[in-house]
């Protein structure tokens, strides 16, 4: 069914998704008192809130996103927390590093150990159940109510192994290399960047990235995640990496001035990373080279998934094509509603323009 939840944990506002009895919102939109982030794109972590309950991996992105003065718990994944009449805990949720899906318990005992659960609802925030080697592995929740986001949920996106991705790029990378053309891959700059500096082969040549993009590769370092090492895509730096290297840059540099002092003698070739190029016209509107399908969202099967694996008796979707999902979890006997959604996924996440690399301004910048 397409229309409005029977009564749950997690209710939609105008500040966002909201626990009235734990005295909360999930990923507000505004500032709000009280917030528990899934993760730090700047989306879902909005910066100003009175307080921020994130997992212990996100605190060095997040903290790099809204301010070192920021007031924020970590916690471990699957720590219970008990916020105001609630038991709050959060589970990897596989998107980026220290991204988190927020289980809420009301229990019907305030015993913590007595008493059978009375409700308990999730918000997945962004999610994939595709392993990679920059953040924690997706997890299962079993719940009552599933919020979910719905990115790709469109059956067209069924994503290939990221194996065969890296080894495209990393091909392309190696051609451009012979022909004394500069690689220039625009990637989010926290998530996606770094997974695709974890999936390069450093052998082909040296690689190079954006100041947006080192600064949150600092987040990635304090939690122990191993990049391979990148030089300064700005000032002297440049020439070394002209005709050779492989630069990674946000989408909001396609274009700059910054991107055009970057070609050598040859020029640059120019390839855009994102689950969008599966869609023929996406790479023309890019205005790249080259389109590599790889993306930080469950694709179709991984979002149908997700549902199986949470048992949940009732869902919502939010957060990109949720009519669709809706009206095909409906078709076979699922009882969903839309969640609405100020955001639409990875279609508006990085629409803000970057700085320079050498600007030492803090970069807005998200994912897809």
């Amino acid at each position: 069914m397409i229309g409005m939840p029977a009564p749950s944990l997690i209710h939609p506002t105008d500040d966002g998704l909201h626990c009235a009895e734990g005295g909360f919102h999930l990923d507000p939109w505004h500032p709000v008192e009280r917030a528990v982030v899934t993760h730090a794109h700047s989306d879902h972590a909005s910066p100003g809130c009175g307080s921020y309950l994130c997992s212990e991996e996100c605190e060095p992105v997040l903290r790099l996103r809204i301010g070192a003065a920021a007031s924020i718990n970590a916690v471990p994944f699957g720590r219970n927390v008990d916020v105001g009449g609630v038991r709050v805990s959060l589970h990897p949720a596989g998107h980026i590093l220290g991204s988190a899906q927020v289980r809420v318990e009301r229990r019907l005992s305030t015993d913590a150990a007595a008493g059978p659960v009375g409700e308990v609802a999730v918000f997945t925030g962004d999610f994939k159940d595709v392993p990679d080697r920059t953040c924690t592995p997706f997890e299962p929740v079993r719940c009552h109510t599933l919020i979910m986001e719905s990115t790709f949920a469109l059956p067209v996106y069924r994503w290939p192994s990221q194996d065969s991705v890296f080894a495209e790029i990393n091909a392309w990378w190696r051609a451009n290399r012979d022909a004394g053309r500069t690689s220039l891959v625009f990637a989010y700059a926290l998530g996606k960047a770094q997974r695709v500096l974890a999936g390069l082969d450093p052998s082909i040549g040296p690689i190079g990235a954006h100041g947006s993009v080192r600064r949150m590769n600092l987040g990635y370092a304090a939690r122990g995640v191993a990049l391979p090492k990148t030089r300064p895509a700005a000032g002297a730096a440049v020439k070394a990496l002209q005709g050779v290297g492989l630069i990674v840059a946000p989408p909001s540099a396609n274009g700059s001035t910054w991107a055009r002092k970057l070609g050598g003698r040859e020029g640059v070739s120019t390839a855009f990373v994102s689950g969008w190029m599966m869609v023929r016209g996406s790479r023309r509107r890019r205005a790249v080279d080259r389109g590599f399908v790889l993306s930080d969202h469950a694709d179709w099967p991984g979002l149908l998934r997700a549902i199986d694996d949470s048992g949940a008796e009732r869902v919502g979707v939010t957060h990109g094509f949720s009519d669709t999902l809706v009206r095909w979890l409906g078709q076979h006997g699922r009882d969903a509603y839309i969640v609405p959604s100020r955001y639409e996924g990875e279609r508006t996440e990085n629409d803000d323009p970057a700085p320079e690399p050498d600007d030492p301004r803090p970069a807005p910048e998200a994912s897809p």
